[in-house]
């Protein structure tokens, strides 16, 4: 069984340039969890870290439409609704995944994404700060020498 002193994460750089985003968040949460290690272990942390770039480049499936600022824009865009509740009366507030990727918001399109599949404990907000996200093709992990990601785990 693995524990917190044996764990040696790794670090992941993954394109999402003309990737599906429910597709490529399974993969996340997959490498974030640490399930695709032999050393898995529920009640431990054995995930490594993830890198993505071009995060403002992901699509949804559904029909393709034609948009002046987003490349693979489809009409689930428009459909894919995110909500928050301020606490108060009436303080239901709706936006949909278009209006996240006008008002440069496109990295909480993944991150909700990934936050969902992880476990709803302390140790699921745990990985998920080890999730790094960036809009442009650049990122400040260099460093960390991360690898690219691998074949077997691409959607």
């Amino acid at each position: 069984m693995a524990n917190a002193k044996t764990v040696d994460p790794e670090w992941f750089v993954v394109d999402a340039d003309n990737m599906i985003v429910g597709r490529l968040a399974t993969k996340i949460a997959t490498v974030l969890m640490g399930k695709h290690k032999p050393t898995y272990t529920a009640h431990v942390d054995t995930g490594d870290y993830v890198v993505v770039v071009n995060c403002d480049k992901i699509r949804f499936t559904g029909k393709e439409l034609a948009h002046d600022s987003h490349p693979y824009f489809s009409r689930k865009m428009q459909e894919k609704s995110y909500a928050r509740y301020s606490g108060y009366p009436s303080g239901l507030k709706n936006v949909t995944a278009e209006q996240k990727l006008e008002r440069g918001q496109a990295t909480q399109v993944l991150s909700e994404a990934v936050r969902r599949m992880l476990p709803k404990n302390k140790l699921g907000r745990q990985m998920l700060k080890k999730l790094k996200l960036y809009s442009g093709p650049t990122h400040d992990h260099q460093a960390q020498q991360p690898q690219e990601w691998p074949e077997y785990l691409l959607p």
